[in-house]
């Protein structure tokens, strides 16, 4: 019989060592946003383990991170040097840009479209940063007002124009769905900088243009 100690240690330490051996709790990757949804599903009386809402954390976690995504988008790289010396000094207007927001009083969706003119002072804009400058505003939670001034200040302040007008037509699913539920109640919203601001030719001008039916429509 095998009687050295040190035999004896090793045979009673490996059946206590798998004995005494405690499941680990389970790594959860659930973002904190996830978890939240979870918790909003528990409230509302459904079962986030269904079958159906077994990946609706995760979903809602990457969709509000595409949706706000605004909020860490670089101006600069935004811009990537699109600014370019031009003699002209007559308006530059985008027409009809989509936009969807998300209202910071509900988080429910408002939507539309943006009009957005400037008068260059020697420099225009690539035609692709107008739309990318009014995505950069709508993709945070916002309220219309606010994301109007945004856009118009911002343009003005990188160009430094003669003049910056904005107009935007939204939708608020926060009146259609709940409270008031007006479905075909919108909203417009203005700011006029510079001469569009001093200059009423100037302002209706870009009205009308506005209100004009598009030859590509």
């Amino acid at each position: 019989m095998n009687t050295n100690p040190k035999t004896l240690e090793t045979q009673v330490a490996k059946p206590l060592q798998n004995f005494f051996v405690l499941d680990e709790p389970p790594q959860s990757d659930e973002t904190p946003i996830g978890g939240a949804v979870r918790q909003i599903l528990a409230e509302i009386g459904e079962d986030p383990e269904r079958q159906g809402l077994l990946k609706t954390p995760e979903r809602v976690s990457r969709m509000f991170s595409e949706l706000t995504a605004g909020y860490t988008t670089d101006p600069v790289k935004l811009i990537n040097g699109a600014l370019f010396d031009v003699d002209y000094s007559e308006m530059v207007l985008v027409k009809d840009i989509e936009f969807y927001s998300l209202c910071e009083h509900h988080m429910l969706p408002f939507y539309g479209r943006a009009h957005v003119a400037y008068i260059p002072n020697g420099k225009v804009i690539g035609l692709s940063k107008i739309p990318r400058i009014v995505e950069m505003f709508a993709r945070r939670l916002q309220v219309q007002e606010r994301m109007t001034s945004q856009i118009a200040h911002f343009l003005q302040d990188t160009l430094d124009a003669v003049g910056v007008a904005v107009v935007v037509e939204g939708a608020h699913m926060c009146s259609i769905m709940r409270g008031v539920k007006k479905a075909e109640a919108s909203m417009t919203t203005s700011t006029m900088l510079g001469v569009f601001k001093d200059d009423r030719d100037q302002r209706n001008e870009f009205l009308a243009l506005v209100s004009k039916a598009s030859a590509l429509d």
